[in-house]
């Protein structure tokens, strides 16, 4: 995926999501539960509409993206006043180690060729007893509709690097130094499994 590729999509994205919007409504009754009174940062927030459903429950938020179209269209409208709109690699963040004590990156990690690096990225920021939440599509046997969608992404540009089963996305977090406290599939066009994970000692 190229930043040209997102900053095309960045204006119609939002749409995108809300055709999910049920999945979100569970995130967004679970996460401000997670980040209450917490520092927290987001990581691939594409049109913001996560960070903003949810940052008003954090002491502060920041909802980071590399693709600048991206940003530009998540900073549109109103938002929580603790809540900043920032462009960010993923790979290199701009943060001190420690900074976070909640990141977030939902439905990313599959569309990076090395996302090894992002979560070692993560791991740094993140404060030594922190959260990482990280929700993303997994593959099980998809049905007819869940095939299709995962075409259509694919033909629209927004190719998938790893399709994950449950078992493999666990694995693929616990190999990188992430243990899984909780987790839960959430029925989807593409079946998304909900994370929470801390560092492993």
């Amino acid at each position: 995926m190229t930043k040209k590729i997102w900053d095309l999509y960045a204006p119609v994205y939002e749409l995108f999501m809300r055709a999910d919007e049920k999945i979100y409504k569970l995130m967004y009754r679970r996460i401000p539960k997670v980040i209450k009174g917490k520092k927290v940062l987001e990581i691939a927030t594409g049109p913001g509409l996560l960070a903003k459903h949810v940052a008003g429950y954090a002491e502060s938020m920041v909802a980071t993206d590399y693709s600048d179209g991206m940003i530009d269209t998540a900073k549109k409208g109103e938002y929580p006043a603790n809540l900043t709109f920032e462009v960010a690699d993923a790979t290199a963040l701009p943060y001190e180690d420690g900074s976070f004590d909640v990141v977030i990156i939902a439905n990313a990690l599959h569309v990076m060729p090395e996302p090894e690096k992002a979560l070692k990225e993560i791991n740094r920021v993140l404060t030594d007893k922190g959260i990482l939440i990280a929700p993303n599509f997994i593959h099980k046997g998809q049905g007819l509709k869940s095939r299709f969608w995962s075409k259509m992404l694919t033909l629209a540009g927004i190719k998938f690097k790893h399709q994950w089963t449950k078992e493999a996305y666990e694995s693929f977090l616990s190999d990188n130094g992430w243990c899984v406290k909780n987790s839960k599939e959430m029925p989807s066009r593409i079946t998304m499994l909900y994370t929470e994970c801390v560092k492993e000692n």
